[in-house]
């Protein structure tokens, strides 16, 4: 899984705050995608999860769908601005149904599965992605500015 190491050297590399990984590959498989979110979720306490693969529109394709139905609110807004820059790159990036969505304290992101398509993704939401979870009261997570800057609004 060449993906999903290469989630956790970018967040090895832009976190400053310390974190622990649960690293788990999992078959394309509808109820076990979800049986797994929710495990992570409800069980193990993880305040973001960041899924790859899946999401394009083959019929073993059902991440997003796992990701809905687990979720308590969506955030169609990271997909949107994932397909956006990766559409810069590829002009495929339309077939791509990534999402994004709220269960309990713990915000889930489905990422495209080739390593250089997740590290143009993440940078462009990562700087929401703590402000997200400070607002769903999950673990507090910040960035090396020097690498990518939280968005964070000032206290009024």
């Amino acid at each position: 899984d060449i993906s999903g190491k290469a989630i956790i050297d970018y967040l090895n590399d832009v976190l400053i705050t310390p974190f622990e990984v649960d690293y788990r590959v999992i078959p394309d498989e509808l109820e076990l995608i979800k049986e797994e979110l929710m495990d992570m979720i409800d069980n193990k306490g993880c305040s973001l999860i960041l899924t790859t693969g899946g999401t394009g529109p083959a019929k073993r394709d059902v991440t997003p769908e796992a990701t809905e139905a687990v979720c308590e609110k969506m955030m169609p807004g990271f997909g949107e601005l994932m397909r956006q820059v990766s559409l810069s790159q590829v002009p495929t990036a339309i077939l791509s149904r990534q999402t994004a969505g709220i269960r309990k304290n713990c915000l889930i992101v489905n990422l495209p599965g080739k390593p250089q398509s997740i590290k143009l993704c993440l940078d462009a939401v990562m700087p929401a992605i703590p402000y997200c979870i400070d607002l769903i009261e999950g673990a507090y997570i910040d960035t090396d500015p020097n690498k990518i800057k939280s968005f964070r609004p000032k206290n009024k």
